[in-house]
């Protein structure tokens, strides 16, 4: 289980963060909403290392990771950023770099580093293309690389900004059942995503960000109940209750008509 307790960080001279406080299950998939601008990369870069934390903590399992070595927190944490760039190698050559943290000087990579990249380019439909240079693939394939990169680093924390972006819907929906596979292993899956359906129908949890602080925790049902989604957002959420369980969907709420010029 992750923690985090009072979280306080952003960029310098440009506070995001705001006494965030939030739990993070294992074996369970957390979505994390918010507009634009609310924190949610900043959190998940925070939690991973990449900026520093002005204050509070996050612990993994009672363990801080703040207080850990960089390489050590590798291990127990995997990021994958929203905006990448595609470098020129290959797709086996990437999702190897997913081991560096478990290599030691010079770095040399062992059968068991190779067979966890193998695994995770099977996980994710990969396998066929592993000689292929990542240039030369759709956007799609691209991201699904880097996920197999965070797949095969193997850590008990996934973070995940906008997995879905730039896949099709069938592609979409392959990235959220290995979500919850990943979940079923006991993984804590922590995902930023703006399909709002998509999030209530997919996550086992959802963590509702605005203006750099959690606003609502609970379960896709809670939050919805809690009209917490509408208020954030500006939408109108609406479900459906189907023989498969709830069905979410959201529109733009209605605005009162302007009111008439006076005559003359």
């Amino acid at each position: 289980m992750l923690e985090i307790r009072n979280l306080c960080g952003g960029y310098p001279g440009r506070p995001i963060l705001r006494g965030v406080r939030a739990t993070v299950p294992a074996g369970a998939v957390t979505a994390l909403l918010g507009p634009n601008g609310c924190g949610k990369t900043t959190l998940l870069k925070t939690l991973c290392g990449i900026l520093p934390a002005s204050d509070g903590e996050a612990l993994l399992d009672g363990e801080n990771l703040f207080a850990l070595p960089r390489r050590l927190l590798a291990r127990k944490v995997a990021y994958l950023a929203q905006n990448r760039p595609v470098p020129e190698i290959t797709v086996e050559r990437l999702v190897l770099h997913g081991r560096f943290p478990y290599l030691s000087y010079p770095r040399r990579y062992r059968e068991e580093d190779r067979a966890a990249a193998r695994q995770a380019m099977e996980s994710m439909g990969l396998a066929g293309l592993a000689d292929e240079a990542m240039s030369r693939l759709s956007g799609g394939q691209q991201q699904k690389a880097y996920i197999a990169m965070a797949l095969a680093q193997d850590t008990p924390v996934i973070l995940l900004d906008e997995p879905t972006a730039f896949l099709d819907v069938g592609h979409q929906l392959q990235i959220m059942r290995q979500a919850r596979a990943l979940a079923r292993r006991g993984k804590t899956v922590l995902m930023i995503l703006h399909d709002l359906p998509q999030a209530l129908q997919t996550a086992d949890r959802v963590i509702v960000m605005d203006r750099g602080a959690v606003c609502m925790a609970g379960t896709p049902q809670e939050v919805y109940a809690a009209g917490a989604l509408d208020a954030v957002f500006g939408v109108r959420m609406l479900r459906l209750q189907t023989e498969n369980g709830w069905r979410y969907c959201c529109e733009a709420k209605e605005t009162a008509p302007a009111p008439e010029a006076a005559p003359g």
